[in-house]
């Protein structure tokens, strides 16, 4: 029995993703599927490949970085190239995060304190309207 493949209807419908994010990746050279006629065929390699390019874009990774780390794999550089690369740029991603998270933070101190002086003002005018 052959392999599983599937269709670019059934990946998009699997992933929530459209027929053209799929065809956009295969231009981008990131999936390779095999063509019947004029219909591709995605084999579990594609598959592996597009899930973990939903992820790198999950992550804040851009397609090239994707592209790179999938390349790294696939052209058999390395698992250590490519885990050395990883881990750089988790470190940068979670360093962007963390900047991230403390600027949302503070916005959201100074919200608390804008809202609370609303409402003090708000029940003044009231007050004073009685």
């Amino acid at each position: 029995m052959g392999e599983r493949t599937w269709t670019i209807t059934e990946l998009a419908a699997e992933f929530g993703v459209t027929s053209r994010t799929i065809r956009f990746y295969e231009e981008q050279g990131l999936l390779t599927p095999t063509r019947e006629g004029t219909r591709r065929v995605f084999d579990n390699g594609d598959r592996v490949r597009l899930e973990l390019v939903l992820r790198g874009k999950r992550l804040g990774f851009t397609l090239a970085e994707i592209k790179k780390i999938v390349g790294m794999y696939a052209t058999g550089a390395g698992e250590r190239g490519q885990l050395i690369y990883l881990l750089q740029q988790i470190s940068q991603r979670r360093a962007e995060l963390e900047a991230r998270l403390q600027d949302i933070s503070a916005i959201l101190s100074e919200f608390d304190e804008l809202e609370r002086r609303c409402r003090a003002d708000l029940m003044r005018l009231q007050a004073s309207e009685v």
